[in-house]
């Protein structure tokens, strides 16, 4: 049999991709180990009847389901419920433990509520009709819906259900069948105690050294969390700060142009912010179950905290006064992000689908009125990663494979490209709101007009669509759809006429 590679940590080489781009149509530790304590069985059937135990071995690559380093002892019994595949996990001082998700994923269950059976439990799908259950919580961490990654908290251990102490039941399903449990790649000894390798890294990128373009930066969930800045020709410089079940966010605190570290604690909803003197201070915003964000939400240049609310796929932005903003965008299952597309100095919304490896990113013109513009890049299950890597003043795209631990960099042609959008934009209203006589009226004044009405035609035809809700207009545009010499010809006519 062979087990599925683990997914790769920041304990190798970062290694950085920057793919050649067309014209850009958007402006833009070796562990220490305890002593189990004392074990705590279930009790219930967990399910209706005895679940079927599958001898497959995992297509996911599943990691223990406690932060990085921890030692825990995994028991089972012939009677064990619902198969003697279900795994009972103990320690010494087991109960309240974090629990984390043992591979990446979106939650299909998430009970609160203490019934009997598995008491409070989670469920994460994995795809490949594989799955990972967590039961008899103390706490959910998570909601229904929400995309979680590997290593994130989902809840803490507990005796909730039918459990005779606290302990964390667990099992890898494959439809509705146990599978025998594989961690970290090898196939699990019911009986031993092991040190979870569920060392996950998190991926994020700011300008941390003032040299205007940002820098990779990765996330490391060790028991004492790192961040570890990548540099151009230098070695890497690592900070330690957090743990392995914060979550990470980066921001301008002070407004000295510099990306400062922050990060945010789930259990306790408080964001702790460290400046470049080192000195630290704290912000309790969300619920919970929020993801970070962070931006310069009113363009001073000083950059505030907000979360993106998974189950109403609600961004909450707080200003410097305590007052916040809301905008729903998005789904329950994407990813937040946020960066300044067009470079005007206050920070934007977007969210990624790693379902399709597509980001959608909105925009609010002078008028008030949104533009969202959808932008396929990376691959199926990537990560998404935002900044300013060629240091225009305008945030790119980025997508990390947690497989290789590689990240791809999506580079615009500034300032062309930007200026194209926003022609593209302009007209496709313009157009709408007189008609399609429109050319005719302004025939023979001059090649840039010219030129204007040609984007229009070229993308009306082959890969623009736009859509009117009410105050918003919803755009996007397919540029594999375009053919690329029809691209670079227009660039190359508007860089002339724009000189």
């Amino acid at each position: 049999m062979t087990a599925p590679a683990p997914r790769m940590t920041g304990r190798r080489a970062l290694a950085v991709v920057v793919p050649v781009a067309l014209a850009t149509l958007l402006a833009t530790a070796v562990p220490s180990l305890a002593e189990p304590g004392s074990k705590a069985a279930d009790t219930e059937p967990d399910r209706k009847g005895k679940a079927s135990s599958s001898s497959k071995t995992p297509e996911t690559a599943f990691e223990m389901p406690f932060p990085c380093g921890e030692a825990w002892t995994g028991t089972t019994r012939a009677s064990h419920s619902p198969s003697p595949n279900a795994v009972d996990w103990n320690r010494t001082d087991d109960d309240g433990r974090p629990v984390v998700a043992a591979a990446p994923g979106v939650v299909t269950t998430a009970n609160t509520v203490d019934h009997g059976s598995y008491g409070k439990w989670v469920v994460i799908d994995h795809g490949n009709n594989e799955s990972s259950l967590y039961g008899h919580l103390s706490q959910v961490r998570v909601k229904v819906g929400q995309r979680v990654d590997q290593g994130q908290l989902i809840g803490n251990v507990g005796s909730t259900g039918n459990s005779t102490g606290p302990h964390l039941h667990f099992e890898e399903r494959d439809g509705s069948s146990d599978m025998w449990p594989w961690f970290h790649g090898s196939k699990f000894v019911f009986g031993t105690t092991q040190a979870s390798a569920n060392c996950v890294d998190v991926p994020l990128a700011g300008d941390i050294f003032g040299g205007a373009e940002a820098e990779p930066v990765i996330f490391t969930r060790t028991s004492t969390a790192t961040f570890t800045v990548k540099r151009l020709k230098k070695k890497p410089r690592t900070f330690t700060f957090g743990s392995g079940t914060d979550d990470p966010v980066l921001g301008d605190w002070d407004g000295d142009g510099h990306a400062n570290l922050g990060i945010r604690t789930p259990a306790t909803s408080t964001f702790t912010l460290r400046d470049a003197d080192g000195s630290t201070s704290t912000i309790v915003f969300g619920r919970k179950v929020d993801k970070p964000i962070a931006g310069d939400w009113d363009g001073d240049g000083s950059w505030e905290v907000g979360v993106f609310r998974p189950r109403t796929a609600t961004f909450i932005m707080r200003a410097a006064d305590g007052t916040t903003s809301r905008v729903s965008f998005g789904t329950p299952d994407d990813l937040a992000v946020t960066g300044d597309w067009n470079g005007d100095g206050e920070t934007d919304l977007g969210v990624y689908d790693q379902a399709t490896a597509t980001y959608t990113l909105r925009l609010v013109d002078s008028d008030g009125l949104e533009w969202f513009a959808t932008v396929p890049f990376g691959e199926i299950g990537n990560l998404p990663v935002v900044a300013d890597w060629d240091g225009n003043g305008k945030t790119d795209l980025g997508a990390w494979d947690p497989a290789t631990a590689v990240l791809s960099e999506r580079h615009a042609k500034a300032p062309t490209s930007a200026k194209a959008a926003e022609w593209i934009m302009m007209g496709k209203m313009f157009l709408g709101g007189i008609g399609a006589n429109i050319r005719g009226q302004f025939a023979g004044q001059g090649e840039l007009m010219d030129l204007y009405f040609d984007m229009l035609s070229l993308f009306g035809e082959k890969g623009f669509s736009h859509r009117i809700d009410r105050s918003s207009l919803r755009f996007s545009w397919r540029t594999d759809r375009i053919p690329k010499a029809d691209i670079e010809s227009l660039d190359a006519r508007f860089s002339r006429l724009s000189k």
